[in-house]
C-alpha cells in the first residue's frame, strides 16, 4: 500500500476497526483491512483542487471540471450554509471505473437484504470493497450459499464527515447539474444523519439537493444545462418507477402462502424477464438513451431491487419546513430538532407539514443507481 502518513484524527478510527476485526473471524479482519487501506489510499492520492488547476500537466477538460466543482463548493458554503470543511476541496485521479464495489444480497425468495454490522457505521445492507475481484469473490460465497447477489460499482460515496471526502475521477465528468446535486446531497448528510432512518436522511438530503441545484442554476446555469438536468430527472423518475413496480410484484409473489417455492421461482423468472422487456420500451420512449443499461449487466435478482424505496416521501414536508423557516441555517436547526425525536414522532411531525394527497417521485438509497 502506498501511504505516507496516518493523520492523528484518522488513527483512532483505524484502531477501532482493527480491534473489532481481531475479535472476529480472519475473513472479517481481512475485510476491515482492505476497507482501511482503500480509504487511506484514496486520501493519500488526493491533492488540493488549486494544485491540480495550477499544474501545467492538467488537461484543459479536467481543469474546467475542477473549476466548476470549486465554484459549486463555494456556492454550497456561501448560499446554502453547508459545511465549510475540506470535503470536495481535493481531487483524486483513480485508475479504475469505480471507487468501490458494493455487494448486496437477499434470500432467494425474499427482498429483505442481508445486513452486516460494523463499528461506527452500524448495520448496513451492503459490504463495500475497493477491489472488484475481492467483491466478486465474496459474492460467489453468498451465491454458493443460495442467496441472490448483486455486485454494483459505486462512483461516489460519503463518509458523513468522518474523513475529508475528495472529488474523484469516477464522477468529476458528470454534467454540471448532476455534479452540483451530488455535492449538495453529500454535504447535507454531514449536517444531519440519523442512524436507522434512511427515509428521513435521504429526504432531507434530497431536499437540500433539489433546492440547491435550482438556486445554483438560476445563478450559473443556462437553458441547455437546465434542459439536460430536467431530462436526467425525468429518466431517473421513470426508471425507478419501473423498478418499484416490479419490486411490488415480487413482494406479492413471495408473500403468497398457497404458492409453492417452485411456483414462486417460476413467477420470479417471468417477472424479471418482463422487467427487461419493459425497460426496452422505456428506452424507446427516451429516444434510445442507454445510460441505465449497466443495471442489467449481471443476471437480474432480488438483490438488484433490495435497496429501492420511496426515499422522497418526505421531500414535500422538508420543502415546506424550509419555506417556513426562511433560510438554510434556520432550516438545519429545525431538522436537527426533528432528528432528536423518536422515529415515530419525527415522522408524525413531517406528515403534518403537508396535505396527505401530496406525492413525490421515487428515489434509491445512498449507493444510488446512476447512468
Amino acid at each position: 500500500m502506498k501511504l505516507t502518513r496516518i493523520t492523528p484524527w484518522l488513527r483512532p478510527v483505524l484502531i477501532a476497526g482493527t480491534a473489532a476485526g481481531l475479535l472476529a473471524s480472519c475473513s472479517t479482519l481481512n475485510y476491515y483491512t482492505q476497507a482501511a487501506q482503500g480509504q487511506l489510499e484514496l486520501l493519500s492520492d488526493a491533492r488540493p483542487i488549486d494544485d491540480w488547476i495550477a499544474d501545467p500537466g492538467t488537461s484543459t477538460k479536467l481543469r474546467h471540471r475542477l473549476e466548476t466543482a470549486r465554484q459549486i463548493r463555494r456556492f454550497a458554503v456561501a448560499e446554502m450554509a453547508l459545511p465549510d470543511n475540506n470535503s470536495y476541496k481535493n481531487y483524486a485521479a483513480l485508475k479504475r471505473q469505480y471507487v468501490l464495489w458494493n455487494v448486496v444480497a437477499t434470500p432467494e425468495l425474499s427482498l429483505r437484504p442481508l445486513q452486516w454490522c460494523f463499528p461506527v457505521a452500524g448495520c448496513v445492507n451492503y459490504r463495500g470493497y475497493y477491489d472488484k475481484a475481492a467483491a466478486e469473490s465474496y459474492a460467489k460465497e453468498l451465491r454458493d450459499a443460495g442467496d441472490d447477489v448483486e455486485v454494483g460499482g459505486v462512483a461516489a460515496y460519503s463518509t458523513l464527515g468522518w474523513f475529508s471526502d475528495p472529488l474523484i475521477s469516477t464522477f468529476i465528468n458528470y454534467p454540471d447539474g448532476e455534479l452540483a446535486r451530488m455535492i449538495f446531497h453529500e454535504l447535507a448528510h454531514q449536517i444531519v444523519y440519523v442512524q436507522g432512518d434512511s427515509q428521513f436522511n435521504e429526504a432531507f438530503a434530497s431536499t437540500v439537493e433539489e433546492v440547491g441545484v435550482e438556486r445554483w442554476m438560476e445563478r450559473f446555469g443556462n437553458q441547455q444545462m437546465r434542459d439536460a438536468y430536467a431530462r436526467y430527472r425525468s429518466r431517473k423518475k421513470d426508471f425507478l418507477g419501473l423498478l418499484m413496480k416490479y419490486r411490488k410484484a415480487l413482494e406479492q409473489n413471495y408473500a403468497l402462502v398457497d404458492r409453492s417455492d417452485a411456483q414462486k421461482r417460476a413467477v420470479k423468472a417471468r417477472l424479471f424477464q418482463d422487467l427487461k422487456d419493459e425497460y426496452q420500451v422505456l428506452k424507446g420512449n427516451w429516444g434510445g438513451y442507454a445510460g441505465y443499461d449497466r443495471f442489467f449487466e449481471q443476471p437480474l435478482s432480488n438483490a438488484h431491487l433490495a435497496s429501492i424505496a420511496t426515499y422522497e416521501d418526505f421531500v414535500p414536508a422538508f420543502r415546506a419546513l424550509l419555506q417556513r423557516e426562511g433560510s438554510f441555517p434556520k432550516f438545519y436547526q429545525a431538522v436537527k430538532k426533528l432528528a432528536d425525536m423518536d422515529r415515530s414522532d419525527r415522522h408524525r411531525v413531517l406528515n403534518a407539514l403537508v396535505p396527505p394527497l401530496v406525492t413525490a417521485p421515487l428515489m434509491v438509497q445512498r449507493s444510488e443507481i446512476r447512468p
